[in-house]
C-alpha cells in the first residue's frame, strides 16, 4: 500500500511539472499543432509543361501558364520540419496576446471568431506571418522547403497524386464555400502526411519573387519587388476553381505588405 501511495504522489508530480511546462511553452510561443519532419534528400522542383492550348490567355491569367516554373531540376534540401497544417486562429491569438500584435482584420473586434479556432488565421501580410514564425521559434518555409513537403520525391502534380480532384482539397469546387477548419481533408495529405497543401488558404513562403536557375522566362514582376504564396486557396468562383493553382509548383506573387481574406501562412524549422 505504501508503495502504491508513493506511485501515486510520483505521477502527481510528473503531472504537474507537465502542467507547468506547457503553460510556459505558451508564453514562449511554444505551443502548435504539431510538424513534420522532412528528411534530406533531393526532390524534382518546378516543371517543363507548355501552355500548348492557350489556357492561361483563355481564363485571362495575369502571367504566362507554367512559365515561371522552368526549368524543372534536382535541387537538394537538408533535413528539416515543417508545420502539419496552416497556423491557426487559435495559435495566432497565443501572439496577439504575447506580443501585442495587431489582430487581422477578420476577427471582429479584436477576437477570434467563435467556433473559429481550428481555422487557418488570414489577413496577415508577409510581415505579420514572418514575426509570427519567428515568435514561435520557427521561420517561413522556402519555396523549396514548401513543394517538397507538398510533392515529395517523386514530382507528382498535386500532394496526392497527378490527377485533379477537386474534392480532396477545400478547392473551388469541394462544396464547402468557406475556409474550412485545419485538417478537415485528410484524403488530400501530402506523401509526408502535411495537411491542406492545396487549397484552404495561399500560403507565404521566405522567397521574392525570382526566376529560378537556368531560366530563360523573363518577366517586370521578377526582383526584390513580391513574395511568393503557394498551395492556392478555397476560392469559390472563377480561377480559383481551376485545377492549375492547386498544382505544387505553381507561384503565385504579391507585395509583402498585403494581406487577403484567403492568405494565411505555415512555418517551418531548420
Amino acid at each position: 500500500m505504501r508503495q502504491v501511495r508513493r506511485r501515486i504522489r510520483c505521477l502527481g508530480a510528473v503531472i504537474a511539472a507537465a502542467l507547468i511546462a506547457t503553460a510556459a511553452g505558451c508564453d514562449k510561443g511554444a505551443v502548435s499543432l504539431g510538424m513534420v519532419k522532412i528528411p534530406a534528400g533531393p526532390f524534382t522542383m518546378g516543371s517543363d509543361k507548355v501552355d500548348t492550348e492557350g489556357k492561361g490567355n483563355e481564363f485571362g491569367m495575369a502571367k504566362p501558364l507554367y512559365m515561371d516554373e522552368h526549368p524543372q531540376r534536382t535541387v537538394e534540401l537538408p533535413a528539416y520540419e515543417i508545420d502539419l497544417y496552416e497556423v491557426t486562429n487559435a495559435e495566432y491569438r497565443q501572439y496577439v496576446v504575447a506580443t501585442k500584435a495587431r489582430p487581422p482584420k477578420s476577427w471582429p473586434d479584436g477576437n477570434v471568431p467563435n467556433g473559429r479556432e481550428r481555422y487557418p488565421v488570414t489577413n496577415v501580410n508577409w510581415y505579420d506571418a514572418d514575426l509570427y514564425c519567428r515568435w514561435a521559434g520557427k521561420r517561413l518555409p522556402t519555396e523549396a522547403e514548401w513543394e517538397k513537403a507538398a510533392r515529395g520525391t517523386d514530382g507528382r502534380e498535386y500532394p496526392w497524386g497527378n490527377e485533379f480532384d477537386e474534392k480532396k482539397a477545400n478547392t473551388g469546387g469541394s462544396g464547402v464555400n468557406d475556409l474550412a477548419a485545419v485538417g478537415s481533408f485528410p484524403q488530400g495529405k501530402s506523401p509526408y502526411g502535411v495537411d491542406d497543401m492545396a487549397g484552404n488558404v495561399w500560403e507565404w513562403t521566405a522567397d521574392w519573387y525570382q526566376p529560378y536557375p537556368g531560366s530563360t522566362y523573363e518577366s517586370k514582376d521578377f526582383g526584390r519587388k513580391f513574395k511568393v504564396l503557394r498551395g492556392s486557396s478555397w476560392g469559390g468562383t472563377g480561377h480559383y476553381a481551376l485545377p492549375y493553382f492547386y498544382r505544387s509548383a505553381h507561384r503565385f506573387y504579391i507585395g509583402p505588405e498585403f494581406g487577403f481574406a484567403d492568405t494565411g501562412m505555415r512555418c517551418a524549422k531548420s
